[in-house]
């Protein structure tokens, strides 16, 4: 092998080494149950509220060697008759009636783009789309960030959406004494625990 060779063998393996040295892993997570989703509304009579019980999430992030991160990916899925309110039956038949739960049991949530975060960052703006009854938007939330080294990450946050922009019926109870604002708010606390290396 003459020198021009080794050459140029020494300066591939030296931007090997240097990527290498910068980037680490792909690490995936996934949801853990400590999370918190509840759902805020109104009403001609009093606000109202729920919590979701049940939902499944996952994403994956490329950790830098400085802190800082690439979310690649994030998706969340709500299951639709798990959305509890405190009023008990009527008021979660009509949600699941108006969410039209039997053709669209879920709700989801997909990340459109990856997303750069600096070494010091504690929000992000998440782009992605929302599926709601069957219909899909996109849509921007602005993210708390928060970390417990690369084991655990949690994504924090509120997001103010209209029912009918959904094609979704603002529930009604009691004969239609009561009736729900179309505007509705969704307070969130996920935490996402890294599974495999």
């Amino acid at each position: 092998m003459n020198m021009k060779s080794l050459m140029m063998l020494f300066v591939v393996a030296i931007g090997l080494f240097s990527r290498s040295a910068t980037r680490l892993l792909e690490n995936k997570y996934t949801l853990s149950k400590d999370y918190s989703i509840t759902i805020l509304g109104t009403s001609n009579l009093h606000n109202w509220n729920e919590t979701v019980e049940t939902a499944t999430g996952n994403c994956n992030v490329d950790w830098n060697a400085d802190g800082s991160f690439k979310l690649e990916n994030l998706y969340l899925d709500i299951k639709v008759t798990s959305i509890k309110s405190p009023e008990g039956g009527i008021m979660n038949r009509n949600t699941y009636k108006a969410l039209k739960a039997d053709n669209h049991p879920e709700i989801i949530f997909s990340l459109e783009n990856p997303i750069m975060t600096g070494v010091s960052a504690n929000s992000i703006s998440a782009q992605g789309f929302l599926t709601i009854a069957g219909v899909t938007k996109p849509i921007t939330m602005q993210v708390k960030v928060s970390m417990k080294g690369q084991g655990n990450l949690t994504f924090e946050g509120s997001q103010i959406i209209k029912m009918t922009d959904y094609g979704i019926i603002p529930p009604t109870a009691l004969f239609g004494v009561l009736k729900t604002g179309d505007t509705i708010t969704i307070n969130f606390k996920t935490n996402f625990i890294q599974t495999t290396n």
